[in-house]
């Protein structure tokens, strides 16, 4: 065999490269893969402004009740009580949770605490003092009546200190506020002059603060939430607060005015205080502004009608038709008229769609309405013929003193007895 032929040979021998080989199907069907678990339902923002609402109302009426009811005349030192309340709870909230993680965005050092901080807390605690010594001599009615001109305040103040151009279209729309508001106070029947001026001192005060935390804000490194901010201003409010209580207050408290309101009475005082701070937090997240303007007039009519019930404080129909003014002012400066007309529309297609698809709960509710409407007219109507003649002497009285008693008798007007 020659040497060609052992060569083809074997070159036929050599083994032919395998074909690469399919991939294998699995025999088997693979687990399925695990749904994901579907989230809990968050709450319903109706949730969070009832309980805005509602810790806020509490704890307007529980300070009530403590300074007035209860004897309890030293307004100052339960606003230093609530502050390190406050102050205990944040420290504790910021070293044992992640609640108040975003105060590390905030830039705060000891020179920001001092220039900014401190200065903010000291009209805080102003307005704090000023508003809680009001209650010793107005009531809770009148008190909301009054604080309805705060929007007006704030606006002056920034005008004031040149966070804002003046702008005379908007202090047309806030004049409402304010006429309705004269009228209200003229028809308030408990008028204490102090009082009064406590309280218009109180809400300059707060426009004063509002003013300088609107102008710290403004830069974006300083954002913060109500919480975060209570972490940073409790200390210091609680500090200056706690010195004019030990100079004004405690040199007269003794430990009988304690034990007379309860030791339980106050820490629960203070806990729904903070809680409130917590619920605004809370509020803020989950609305919009539209919700927050029209929770924050809601609040202000029940508490007035709460007032009415629980401590019996009278509201004339003068006074009652001067605050609709005010509220309805309100509205209008913190809404416009061209937000009010949509949103009015907005509700009355919503009715009338809940209409068609639902008429019998529609009738109910407009039942429930009618007869909600009927028993609070029945009340202030049965409270205010209890106090005509108190009225009428008061409103006799403050005419004369207003004209002289010599110009009422030439007008021939008499003064009724009380």
């Amino acid at each position: 065999m020659s040497a060609s032929d052992e060569k083809a040979r074997n070159s036929g021998e050599q083994p032919r490269a395998e074909a690469p080989q399919a991939p294998m199907l699995p025999t088997t069907n693979p687990p399925p893969e695990k749904a994901a678990e579907p989230s809990k339902p968050a709450l319903h923002p109706a949730f969070y402004i009832a309980a805005w609402i509602g810790l806020s109302s509490s704890v307007i009426i529980f300070n009530k009740w403590i300074l007035d009811t209860a004897k309890f005349h030293y307004p100052i030192f339960l606003t230093t009580w609530h502050l390190a309340f406050a102050t205990l709870v944040t420290q504790a909230l910021a070293r044992g949770t992640t609640v108040l993680d975003s105060r590390h965005k905030v830039p705060m050092t000891g020179r920001v605490y001092l220039r900014a901080i401190v200065p903010i807390g000291v009209f805080f605690s102003l307005s704090l003092i000023c508003g809680n010594v009001t209650y010793l001599y107005l009531s809770v009615s009148f008190i909301q009546m009054l604080k309805a001109t705060t929007p007006v305040a704030v606006l002056l103040t920034t005008w004031a200190l040149g966070v804002a151009p003046p702008n005379m279209k908007t202090l047309y729309n806030v004049s409402f506020i304010v006429i309705g508001v004269i009228i209200a106070s003229f028809g308030e029947i408990k008028f204490v002059l102090v009082g009064f001026l406590f309280q218009v001192g109180g809400i300059v005060f707060e426009a004063i603060r509002l003013t300088m935390v609107q102008r710290l804000l403004s830069s974006a490194e300083f954002k913060m939430d109500p919480l975060v901010s209570l972490y940073y201003f409790a200390p210091a409010c609680a500090v200056m607060n706690g010195a004019v209580c030990l100079v004004l207050e405690v040199p007269r408290m003794s430990l009988e005015d304690v034990a007379r309101v309860g030791g339980v009475t106050l820490l629960i005082n203070a806990l729904v205080a903070f809680l409130l701070n917590v619920s605004v937090v809370m509020l803020i997240g989950k609305t919009s502004s539209l919700v927050l303007t029209l929770s924050g007039v809601l609040k202000d009519i029940l508490l007035v009608v709460a007032s009415m019930l629980f401590f019996g404080d009278p509201v004339s129909l003068l006074q009652a038709f001067g605050y609709s003014v005010a509220l309805a002012g309100l509205l209008y400066y913190k809404l416009g008229g061209d937000a009010l007309r949509d949103h009015a529309g907005h509700a009355r297609r919503a009715w009338a769609d809940y209409g068609a698809r639902r008429p019998k709960a529609r009738r109910a509710l407009v039942l429930a309405a009618a007869a909600g409407l009927a028993a609070l007219l029945l009340l202030a109507a049965g409270m205010g013929a209890g106090l005509a003649p108190r009225y009428g002497s008061v409103a006799a009285e403050r005419i004369e003193s207003l004209i002289g008693s010599e110009g009422a008798q030439e007008g021939g007007l008499e003064v009724g007895s009380s």
